[in-house]
């Protein structure tokens, strides 16, 4: 909404007021009320407004700005017969229980069930009663004084509530209040209207007309008294609004001043996160190199792996081979067993001593390359007893000698060790790599 617009509905809703306060007049209205009892509040209808159902009188605090903020409400009771008892004094009274207990300024406000002020009293304290009061007589001079001067402090006023409004429209609870205000406007129009109609069906009327001016100044009396409390609670409110506006220049300054103490940390902070962003990349070199150093170290793993795999499959070769020259062993030496009892026997049969008979051979000689069989015995068909290491047994002789019998060991061999796994072949020679081969399978 345009500026201009704003002062206009602003002025508008002033006289609108001004228009609407005077349909419900409050009488015998004291200037103070003492606290603790209960206040009963009277009030006359005028003949420009029909009461409803839901019209309702609040204790307002002086300085409100919307009906909203009522300090306590009664709702008011209908006249039993609306063509008669309009212009009756009718009465409400509010318990002293929900009455302020302070001693600020406060006044009857007549709202009807539209939202609508139809009338206002003059300005009242709740305080004790003190011998310091003085009733003041207003006389016919001092009243034109006071509508002259009335007159230039509603200008005033205007002025004031059009400032307000500029102020207001900053704020999104003025637009709320500005929409409020222009249906309050638009009722207000159709009741001036509704106004100007009756107006033209009195004129006829003129004994009626002048009762309704008798009652119209007195109105314009309480309506003088009223704009008075108002002028000194507008000055009240227009140095608050100076308070506040200066109290807003110092927060402005105060924020300034913060803003120019983030604006230094932001620079302390963008050269840190430059700072956060170099060890950040030195971090990413550090990690790429890990990568590669753990590749390797994959690769290496999977090398060992390899090896241990090699080792543990000749490991395997090894222990079947081993296995089978044990097996042939036991052959050999079940083999021998049967040999040395045979010649045992044959010795016994012959008449001869094994001891003196078998020569004394060396443990490294039987497990060694084999060497030419001897004669253990003399040539049974001559009758001279040879000496065990004077010939050697010839290849008629039909006795054989024990050892013959054995089976002669195998040439030494170079087994390979196999790994059981990948069946990777090693040498024997390496057998602590063929090991460590078969254990990095198992990791």
């Amino acid at each position: 909404m345009e500026k201009a617009e704003v002062e206009d509905l602003a002025s508008a809703a002033v006289l609108l007021d001004r228009a609407s306060f005077s349909q419900v007049v409050f009488n015998s209205v004291d200037k103070f009320y003492v606290p603790g009892a209960d206040v009963t509040c009277h009030y006359v209808f005028t003949q420009q407004f029909s009461p409803r159902r839901k019209d309702w009188i609040g204790i307002f605090r002086v300085g409100w700005k919307t009906t909203r903020e009522y300090y306590t409400f009664m709702w008011v009771a209908l006249p039993s017969d609306t063509g008669t008892d309009v212009a009756k004094q009718q009465e409400v009274q509010f318990k002293a229980y929900y009455l302020p207990k302070d001693d600020e300024y406060y006044q009857f406000c007549y709202v009807d069930q539209d939202g609508v002020v139809r009338g206002a009293s003059v300005p009242f304290q709740f305080r004790p009663e003190s011998e310091d009061d003085i009733l003041v007589v207003t006389t016919k001079v001092k009243v034109e004084e006071t509508e002259e001067h009335n007159q230039q402090l509603l200008q005033e006023n205007q002025e004031l509530k059009a400032r307000c409004a500029r102020l207001e429209e900053q704020s999104s609870a003025a637009q709320a209040e500005l929409r409020q205000k222009q249906e309050e406007l638009e009722a207000l129009q159709g009741i001036t209207k509704k106004l100007e109609q009756e107006a033209e069906a009195q004129k006829a009327h003129w004994d009626v007309e002048q009762l309704q001016l008798k009652e119209q100044d007195q109105k314009m009396r309480s309506e003088n008294e009223q704009l008075g409390a108002r002028v000194v609670e507008l000055q009240s409110q227009l140095l608050n609004q100076e308070r506040a506006m200066e109290k807003l220049i110092r927060e402005d300054q105060e924020k300034t001043e913060q803003l120019q103490r983030l604006t230094k940390g932001n620079d302390q902070l963008r050269l840190s996160l430059t700072e956060q962003r170099e060890q950040q990349r030195k971090l990413e070199q550090m990690v790429e190199e890990m990568k590669l150093r753990e590749t390797a170290a994959v690769k290496t793993q999977a090398d060992l792996m390899d090896e241990n795999l090699d080792l543990s499959r000749r490991l395997g070769e090894s222990k079947i081979l081993c296995d089978h020259l044990r097996a042939e062993k036991e052959q050999m030496e079940r083999g021998n067993e049967l040999l040395q009892k045979e010649n045992s026997r044959l010795l016994s049969y012959m008449g001869l001593d094994s001891d003196s008979v078998l020569p004394q051979v060396p443990a490294s000689s039987w497990e060694g390359a084999p060497q030419k069989p001897v004669l253990i015995y003399g040539n049974p068909y001559s009758g001279i007893q040879e000496s065990p290491t004077s010939g050697l047994l010839s290849a008629e002789n039909p006795l054989r000698s024990p050892q013959q019998h054995a089976v002669e060991p195998p040439q030494a061999l170079d087994p390979e060790l196999t790994c059981p796994l990948c069946e990777r072949v090693f040498p024997a020679s390496e057998l602590q790599v063929f090991e460590d081969h078969v254990y990095c399978h198992s990791l």
